[in-house]
């Protein structure tokens, strides 16, 4: 993760923590070995952000997830994982791409699937640069308000 990519997941993490105060946010928080992004955490609850920025595969992070719930790896009675995706994923000519789809897909059929879990494909409004490149303006809008959405999703229960 690049240094932009950390700086959101931060401010992602602050603006909840504010938000969901009775949740413990942090970032790079690990579950049975797969880093997430953001986790807020509390009793029985816990909250998987995976913010998808420019990866080849972005169900890879998220299946991880959902194998290690299948498999009891994870210590909460309901999981709502939310999945932010960049405009990277955007295809010119509308819609999103096969990728992002795919990812949907697999969250959407771990969701029918597992109890106490909860999926929902969110994308956050920011284009991200190459590396090395610029940040876009109003980056920190954009995650104010997919934080704002995030903590809606907390509280949804199947």
């Amino acid at each position: 993760m690049g240094a932009f990519a950390r700086d959101v997941a931060a401010r992602l993490r602050e603006r909840l923590a504010t938000d969901r105060p009775s949740l413990d946010w942090t970032t790079e928080y690990h579950v049975a070995g797969t880093p997430v992004d953001v986790v807020g955490s509390g009793e029985d609850l816990l909250v998987a952000v995976e913010l998808e920025w420019r990866r080849a595969d972005p169900s890879d992070n998220a299946a991880k997830l959902f194998r290690h719930l299948s498999e009891g790896s994870i210590d909460a009675d309901r999981v709502v994982v939310v999945h932010l995706f960049t405009r990277y994923y955007d295809l010119a000519r509308g819609g999103v791409s096969s990728k992002r789809q795919n990812a949907e897909f697999v969250g959407n059929v771990a969701s029918d699937t597992l109890d106490g879990l909860s999926y929902h494909p969110v994308t956050v409004d920011l284009d991200p640069p190459k590396r090395g490149g610029e940040r876009p303006d109003g980056w920190q809008a954009a995650v104010d308000e997919a934080a704002a959405t995030v903590s809606e999703l907390a509280n949804y229960s199947r």
